[in-house]
């Protein structure tokens, strides 16, 4: 997978892109363009949860590298999820083969022991 898949403010959503939504959390847009995010954050609440978060960190000057924790944050844990599922499936793997010898042993035990009486 790409690391674009685990931006969480990736490109992906159409409606604002990375450098828009910083440079109106740092107060660098115009009052038109401030007013675009602010509908937008109304029109869609993952931005403006995304906002109302980074929003609230105490230092402002160290937003980036909050970001960029965050995204880190993020791909380690997809990747220990991912690892998990693997690791599951591999597990599960053996007691399916158990359990389908076992039915077709005792299928062949059965098999054997009827046609042992019936003669």
């Amino acid at each position: 997978m790409t690391n674009e898949l685990f931006n969480i403010l990736s490109n992906s959503n159409k409606d604002i892109d990375n450098q828009k939504l910083m440079d109106y959390l740092s107060g660098k847009l115009s009052e038109r363009e401030k007013h675009e995010v602010e509908k937008m954050m109304n029109d869609n609440h993952f931005i403006s949860d995304a906002v109302e978060g980074l929003e609230n960190l105490p230092d402002k000057k160290k937003l980036q590298a909050y970001v960029d924790q965050l995204n880190q944050d993020l791909h380690n844990q997809i990747q220990k999820t991912k690892e998990r599922r693997i690791q599951k499936r591999i597990r599960e793997y053996p007691w399916i083969y158990l359990a389908i010898i076992l039915i077709l042993v005792l299928s062949i035990v059965g098999y054997v022991v009827i046609r042992m009486f019936l003669r």
